[in-house]
């Protein structure tokens, strides 16, 4: 029995277990409600829902019902497997196994649709478990921001203690629902509270850049080369992060390489850093070769084009794990389909055949939306258990919610198994895919390598100059992909608050702002849900 198996077992009574009775029946109905809602909402409207507080929620409205069948639920321990649940279904079933599959029948190939489903489900298993084995490390701190994890975490603690903090929580939950509904992005407001600042000013400032680069680069100066302004179609974006991404996985790989092995947080030490990245490695690998012998791709490549293929499959998988869980950390925030689009693009660059292409995009899609959901789930319970005060505790109750996330994993396996067929028979699969499709069909030019080299200079500059603590290239290059309204501006105006939060508060500030983001995180996301639900079933 390993030291993390004999720590669990020794604590796991003290922690309520995601295979009682109440807390397993309880996340398998809630996961169907999420896998379903999760994928009406991807098809209709092309975005992820986030249903985490939904599930709190819910736990703590059963948990004032006075009947003994419910008292379990009145645990903030038991509401955080709870939510760790519904959310885990309800991205996985949309973003880790719904897109990926609707990429070949975008492209006329529904024979690769159930090959890719068993590979895409394998890849998700394997995410969860990566982002389980990686929390509190040096790569992944639990002391990281991760907000919608400090959003779920404060709102389940201000519905058990009330006091201050609930008022706090609550003014936030006002201010973040007025402010979604009159368009304003308030996740990112609030997320610039609590976030390391140099990431939340590069993550601004690529957001700015990305909402006027019009007005900005139409000009004679810059039409050689970026054609009317337009960094999409210049591949900006998408060179910047390659240049991050790459620069990111140098810095992972300097801390794999120093031979001690000093704990990163409360529970992990660098050697069990290092172990996971290895192994996970070597399980993405295998999935690419399981893939291309599934989806037959052995009968279109060259026995070197095929091994060629494997690798970088692998690598990249990988690669957008890494970098959509950075994103996801610091900023709240993962361009994870921009980051398989860049997958894809590198891919038919070296010349890969169609059917190549489409497990390419699909494979890397499904790797990084379950990690980094797990992620802000995972940080939730570790605000709830104290901040890695109890490291035992604090172990076995992640183990727990490892465990709520396989139940929910699994609902939303079998949910999509039966429902993709009548989804994509009525042609409703996730915008994305016929982006994915258009660009597989539409080919790409020799001067799209050049202009991905190019950029990929200054987002590597950007990257090695902010350190791996800052993280400043990829939030950059995040808020060049990230397509969204006056983002920019309400990150600044969080920072511009923030700063004179601390002046006139002192050493309250940090704990008072932590509350008002969780509130204001939490409003935004409860305020998307609902107009997004009620948008989706009223179509």
């Amino acid at each position: 029995m390993s030291e993390e198996q004999t720590v669990a077992a020794k604590t796991e009574k003290r922690h309520p277990r995601a295979l009682a009775p109440g807390n397993l029946v309880l996340i398998v109905i809630l996961s169907v409600f999420g896998a379903i809602i999760g994928m009406q909402i991807l098809v209709d409207l092309g975005i992820a829902a986030n249903t985490s507080l939904i599930g709190a929620l819910v736990a703590m409205v059963l948990a004032r019902v006075p009947m003994s069948l419910f008292a379990n639920y009145r645990s903030v321990h038991s509401q955080n497997l709870i939510q760790s649940g519904i959310s885990s279904a309800t991205f996985g079933a949309a973003n880790s196994l719904l897109l990926p599959i609707g990429i070949p029948w975008a492209l006329g190939r529904p024979d690769l649709v159930l090959p890719m489903f068993c590979g895409v489900a394998l890849a998700m298993l394997v995410d969860a478990v990566m982002v389980y084995r990686l929390f509190d490390t040096k790569i992944f701190p639990a002391a990281g921001t991760w907000p919608p994890g400090v959003a779920a975490a404060e709102a389940i603690q201000a519905g058990d203690k009330g006091g201050k903090r609930a008022g706090l929580l609550g003014i936030g939950v006002v201010v973040g629902g007025v402010g979604s509904a009159l368009g304003i992005p308030m996740s990112a407001f609030g997320v610039a509270f609590i976030a390391n600042i140099v990431a939340m000013v590069m993550f601004g400032i690529g957001l700015l850049i990305r909402q006027y680069s019009t007005e900005l680069f139409s000009g004679d100066f810059f039409a050689a080369i970026i054609p009317k302004g337009d960094i999409d179609a210049a591949f900006v974006p998408h060179g910047f992060m390659i240049g991050a991404g790459l620069v990111a996985l140098v810095q992972v790989c300097v801390t794999l390489a120093r031979k001690n092995n000093t704990v990163g947080g409360t529970t992990r030490s660098d050697s069990d850093m290092r172990r996971t990245l290895g192994v996970g490695s070597v399980a993405y690998l295998l999935i690419a070769v399981f893939l291309a012998l599934v989806c037959g791709l052995w009968a279109d490549m060259s026995p070197g084009m095929l091994v060629g293929f494997v690798i970088y499959a692998g690598f990249a998988a990988l690669v957008h794990e890494l970098i959509v869980g950075l994103a996801a950390m610091h900023a709240g925030w993962f361009p994870a389909f921009a980051v398989a689009l860049i997958t894809l693009v590198v891919g038919m660059i070296i010349g890969f055949p169609l059917e190549g292409l489409v497990v390419l995009v699909a494979f890397s899609a499904a790797t990084g939306p379950a990690f980094a959901d797990m992620g802000y789930d995972l940080r939730a319970g570790f605000i709830l258990r104290g901040r890695g005060a109890d490291p035992e505790f604090e172990l076995a109750g992640r183990r727990q919610q490892l465990i709520s996330a396989m139940i929910a994993f699994a609902v939303a396996i079998t949910v999509v198994l039966l429902m993709w067929e009548s989804y994509f028979s009525r042609d409703l699969i996730p915008p994305v895919d016929r982006v994915f499709a258009a660009t597989i069909k539409g080919g790409v030019s020799p001067d799209v390598a050049m202009s991905l080299a190019m950029w990929a200079i200054p987002g590597a500059i950007v990257q090695l100059g902010g350190g791996s603590k800052r993280q400043a290239g990829i939030l950059f290059a995040t808020g060049l992909l990230v397509d969204v309204a006056m983002a920019g501006w309400a990150v600044l105006a969080g920072i511009a608050i923030r700063f004179a939060w601390q002046r006139l508060r002192s050493d309250r500030a940090r704990s008072e702002m932590e509350v008002v983001a969780g509130g204001i995180i939490a409003g935004d996301a409860l305020f998307s849900f609902g107009s997004s639900t009620f948008k989706s079933f009223r179509g």
